[in-house]
């Protein structure tokens, strides 16, 4: 039992942290060519428009991967994980429902949006098809989001004699761990979209593409990454103290929060040494404040709970390690922007556009810790304080041959979209594509 359990977390950890990539793009990106191709009509910039239009090709090649993984997701759900999905399943079938239909209204709207490219007389009835297409890739997002945070904050039902009524299906989307979660989830999506596109258009910079276009796209993103990134500073700050509140547990094993106390002290990084924390960065009372709002607050401790009721306090480094590339990206982005506008020479050095650069793998890496921690800080709950994992997951054998498999299916689909990505670009760059939409004439350097 104990392997399938191991087989059924790992299978399941593999698929999440793989569609994550796709899935955080596919939620971001449409917000991003809209406000390119917004900007363009604005400005009657033809670099803005052509920004959404290339935007546009590529997110389709990640929609299609997304979808394949997020099905095989859904099914891992049901062959993984019998218990939960039929004890759950009657309570919160219908977001699960929600989330597909969502995804039918953003790829119709899709297709329709690229096969309509001047097609319109006044491009903005083109433009306003985005719309849908953004909404149907956020909603997809908040529907998966609120089954997250229904497993985190079951409601909607009772439980008498073992058996479950009186659901309320409304009920059991609107959990306590709701908001934070789907608005925190929408603002990393879009904050990491911005930095992937960002480091796109640095590496072209770099590989001596010094075509405009390229300094428009990073221009564009990276105030975007600014923006977003504040913002999920702020949503982020709401959620830890939705831990306090409601999951003092997990909050504890990620800072490394021990004993029960007030003016607790806030521990970065270190290392545990016989149970003894060294080598880290203390910040004096900032836990009863991250948790409470006020210095002398009294924040819970791992020693309140059973040692089998304890997260994994791996998620310490999962929790410093997202916020400080969240803190590094924030910062990057605000240097960038400043050094722009003041024309400092050394923020279009070579060494600078390779930090924005890695800030794209940075970002999508603070994603997946993000995910880590949400839902290795929730064990050993699949459903917390109602349904232990181990309970929940199948007794099959063989699952390691399983898992061998799926790794080498992603392993097939990551570097067969990498592939065609490449190729996409490579025999289309933006010089070929203004002249030949210029007919003939590249007035665009």
């Amino acid at each position: 039992m104990e392997a399938s359990v191991f087989w059924s977390r790992s299978i399941t950890e593999l698929t999440l942290s793989f569609h994550a990539i796709f899935a955080t793009l596919g939620v971001g990106v449409p917000l991003l060519i809209f406000i390119a191709q917004y900007v363009g009509y604005k400005k009657n910039d033809m670099h803005y428009t052509m920004m959404a239009r290339r935007w546009a090709r590529g997110f389709t090649i990640i929609v299609a991967v997304g979808v394949v993984t997020g099905t095989i997701m859904g099914l891992q759900l049901s062959l993984l994980w019998p218990s939960f999905m039929e004890m759950a399943g009657r309570v919160i079938a219908l977001p699960l429902f929600m989330e597909t239909f969502a995804f039918f209204f953003e790829a119709i709207f899709l297709g329709i949006y690229l096969y309509t490219w001047d097609r319109f007389k006044d491009p903005i009835k083109h433009m306003l098809l985005l719309i849908p297409v953004m909404v149907g890739a956020s909603m997809s997002a908040i529907f998966i989001t609120i089954v997250n945070a229904f497993m985190n904050s079951p409601q909607g039902f009772d439980i008498e004699a073992g058996e479950i009524v009186n659901i309320h299906p409304v009920l059991a989307m609107f959990t306590p761990a709701m908001p934070t979660k789907v608005t925190h989830v929408l603002t990393t999506s879009y904050m990491t979209a911005a930095f992937i596109l960002a480091a796109i258009a640095a590496y072209r910079l770099l590989r001596g593409e010094n075509h405009v276009y390229h300094k428009k796209a990073l221009m564009l993103t990276m105030k975007l990454g600014l923006i977003f990134s504040i913002a999920s500073a702020i949503l982020g700050d709401f959620s830890a103290k939705y831990l306090a509140a409601y999951q003092p547990e997990k909050l504890a094993a990620a800072e490394w929060h021990f004993e029960t106390e007030a003016e607790a002290d806030l521990i970065v990084f270190g290392i545990l040494d016989d149970g003894e924390v060294k080598y880290e960065i203390r910040i004096p009372k900032m836990l009863s404040y991250l948790a409470f709002g006020h210095l002398d607050a009294e924040v819970i401790g791992l020693n309140e709970f059973p040692e089998d009721e304890r997260p994994p306090l791996i998620n310490h480094f999962f929790f410093n390690s997202m916020v400080a590339i969240g803190v590094l990206l924030l910062f990057l982005a605000l240097v960038y922007l400043l050094g722009k506008r003041w024309k400092w020479p050394w923020i279009d050095s070579r060494w600078f556009r390779w930090l924005i650069v890695l800030s794209g793998p940075l970002a999508m890496l603070a994603i997946e810790m993000g995910w880590w921690l949400a839902e290795m800080g929730r064990q050993p709950w699949i459903l917390y304080g109602l349904m232990r994992t181990d309970e929940a997951a199948t007794a099959a054998t063989g699952l390691e041959y399983l898992f061998i498999l799926f790794a080498a299916l992603y392993l097939i689909l990551g570097v067969s979209c990498a592939f065609v990505l490449h190729r996409m670009f490579k025999n289309n760059p933006i010089e070929k594509e203004l002249t030949a939409r210029q007919g003939g004439e590249d007035t665009w350097h």
